[in-house]
């Protein structure tokens, strides 16, 4: 499933969730934010085509010199070490979220626009 020469770590860090959740404390309100959370741990894992998930998260991919996490990214991809797979909401705003990951996305897209990406994907209403 994954691109060649990307490689990818079975499941997200703990670090993942808790980018997560400062990125989504911006969007949920505080009563909402632990559930989803939880929800987000427990969401199917997929793949996605990099570039299907930028397009619907609508979203420009990130370029390595506009972003030295990207930059990192990109580099770990290069070396053969394996990145973490991106946690994605849909159903909160009118665009997919990238709740974490978009430097991964980008650093995949950037190796190949339909590098298929895993993740999990939670679908709230």
């Amino acid at each position: 499933m994954a691109a060649k020469g990307i490689k990818w770590l079975a499941e997200p860090e703990a670090k993942d969730y808790l980018a997560a959740r400062s990125f989504l404390s911006m969007l949920l309100p505080p009563d909402e934010l632990d559930d989803k959370l939880a929800a987000l741990h427990e969401a199917p894992v997929g793949h996605w085509a990099a570039k299907d998930i930028l397009r619907a998260a609508g979203l420009p991919p990130l370029r390595p010199k506009q972003s030295t996490e990207m930059a990192e990214k990109l580099a770990k991809i290069h070396e053969g070490v394996a990145i973490s797979p991106v946690l994605l909401i849909a159903g909160i705003r009118e665009q997919l979220v990238i709740a974490d990951g978009y430097h991964r996305v980008s650093a995949a897209h950037r190796v190949e626009e339909a590098a298929m990406v895993p993740g999990r994907l939670l679908w709230t209403s």
